[in-house]
């Protein structure tokens, strides 16, 4: 038995090897370029070319793009490109490829060879976790010998930018529109008295809660002992209720963990975080209307008012382009992934494309056993021809969508639907104002709506059904959650099951 079980590792060990070894005999000579191809295409040539796939409703991938097309972005994009490896489409989890780092090395001498430049001069990191490096890469070539290899799940640019405006000569293409509508802001806004019920033991109740029988369910549950990971901009540092005052009213015993994951340079290997602190304003109210104290302050309690937080600044704003933002947020899912006091991760952001190494990072959150909600997406006069955006439209998240408050389903009016939205919250009044949530300053309020409110507002839900039942698996509670909820089993083609009934779904 011993023999034939050495023969057989013997014979898959050559398969493999004849198989990478076939792969990297590709040579720059084996390789012709039309001569049209051998200008890079501008920056607003490449947009336009994403743009035209988005503006038809499709999911935009650089895997269905040529080599002249990835090539482009490269060019427009400091040359820094991710490569996924592995040994499928789905291996993506260092731990489980035995090979990992035999595949790695393969990748970082063909690339040396093809660029003529020692590693060291390529390589600006390997994830620890993950099967992919991001390098530097110049030449066409090295583009098309790394897509023709087997192990390669996917060459993608990585610091290329829709919302560069510098790059932005065609006016048609108002990529600057994503830009100008970030989601950030720190500014107050006194909340108006109809649009809050006080509760013990003196905190304002969002008008939206009633609507989904948050208060009711209350009496059941608070989200005592579930960690929530909130990856957005960060949270505050001032305001009391995210910090020293955590623990305030009838919420006790939690903790709140802060973390920064976002490099704020231009330059690629640059590895210095800029911290915990929001400077943008949005995970401040996504971390609020999740799990914002039960407080005696007279300030807008959260959906999960016992629940534990751990926030991560992994960007800078809600859209997430370039190098540093992507690279955040996919650090910040790989360490909620091995986190294990943390069952929910809610996030707020994303982009009208893929991006791979997130695609990676939430998959490996998802092994884990995380229930990771997204927005279906808030829109800018860019966006609104877009559908559920990334990663949001993945199989591996839930995406959610806001509504109107009215007897029948109207999308708020900047918020997406589509068939991969599972839950839609009421967050927008017929006066227009939204939900009440605690303002980057202590002991201020201010409003937040769009779809980033609903994601945040359905992982609270989560969290008090998951507290109410600890035993259960992701599964379970989203199960729970869809079968409470108001479309239940009908799944309508816009709002999923519609608007969760917090009250049923913790009974």
């Amino acid at each position: 038995m011993t023999k034939k079980l050495l023969k057989f590792c013997a014979i898959s060990l050559f398969a493999l090897a004849s198989c990478t070894k076939e792969d990297t005999t590709t040579t720059e000579a084996s390789i012709s370029i039309p001569e049209s191809q051998k200008t890079a295409l501008s920056a607003v040539e490449v947009k336009s070319k994403v743009l035209e796939q988005v503006n038809q409703n499709k999911q935009f991938n650089w895997g269905s793009t040529s080599d002249y097309m990835v090539w482009s972005a490269l060019q427009n994009g400091n040359n820094v490109c991710t490569i996924g490896f592995g040994n499928s489409k789905t291996d993506f989890d260092r731990s489980k490829s035995s090979n990992h780092v035999y595949l790695q090395n393969q990748l970082l001498s063909l690339i040396s060879k093809f660029e003529g430049k020692p590693i060291a001069k390529i390589l600006i990191n390997a994830d620890p976790y993950l099967n992919l490096i991001d390098v530097i890469i110049e030449k066409q070539e090295t583009v098309i010998a790394l897509r023709r290899l087997g192990y390669v799940r996917y060459v993608e640019p990585s610091d290329f930018r829709m919302t560069d405006d510098g790059a932005n000569e065609n006016k048609n293409v108002t990529t600057d529109a994503i830009a100008s509508s970030s989601g950030c802001g720190l500014e107050s806004e006194a909340v108006n008295a109809l649009d809050y019920t006080i509760v013990t033991p003196n905190a304002k109740a969002p008008w939206a809660f009633y609507k989904h029988n948050i208060p009711s369910a209350w009496s059941y549950s608070s989200g005592k002992g579930i960690g929530l990971g909130v990856v957005d901009s960060g949270a505050s540092t001032v305001n009391s209720l995210l910090n020293a005052s955590f623990n305030n009213g009838l919420s006790t015993g939690r903790t709140v963990q802060k973390y920064g994951v976002y490099v704020d340079s231009i330059w690629p290997w640059s590895t210095g975080t800029d911290g915990v602190n929001d400077l943008c304003g949005h995970g401040t109210s996504m971390a609020s209307v999740a799990t914002a104290p039960r407080n005696d302050k007279g300030q807008p309690v959260g959906v999960a008012y016992n629940a534990n937080l751990v926030t991560y600044r992994a960007a800078s704003n809600v859209v997430l382009d370039g190098y540093h933002e992507q690279n955040g947020v996919k650090n910040a899912f790989t360490a909620l992934g091995n986190n294990a006091n943390v069952k929910i991760i809610s996030m707020s952001m994303g982009h009208i494309i893929s991006v791979g190494k997130i695609e990676d990072g939430v998959r490996y959150a998802y092994s884990k056993g995380k229930l990771i909600f997204c927005a279906a997406g808030t829109s800018t006069s860019f966006t609104t021809f877009a559908g559920v955006i990334f990663p949001a439209w993945m199989a591996e998240t839930v995406a959610v969508t806001g509504i109107k408050e009215a007897s029948t389903y109207q999308a708020c009016d900047v918020c997406h639907t589509g068939g991969k939205v599972d839950f839609t919250i009421m967050m927008e009044r017929a006066s227009g104002n939204h939900i009440p949530v605690n303002s980057y300053y202590d002991a201020q309020g201010d409003y937040v709506g769009g779809s980033s409110v609903a994601t945040a507002t359905t992982a609270g839900i989560a969290a008090l059904v998951w507290a109410k039942n600890p035993t259960w698996t992701r599964d379970q509670v989203l199960a729970k959650m869809r079968q409470t909820s108001h479309l239940y089993p009908n799944k309508h083609a816009e709002y999923g099951y519609g608007m969760p009934n917090a009250l049923l779904a913790v009974q």
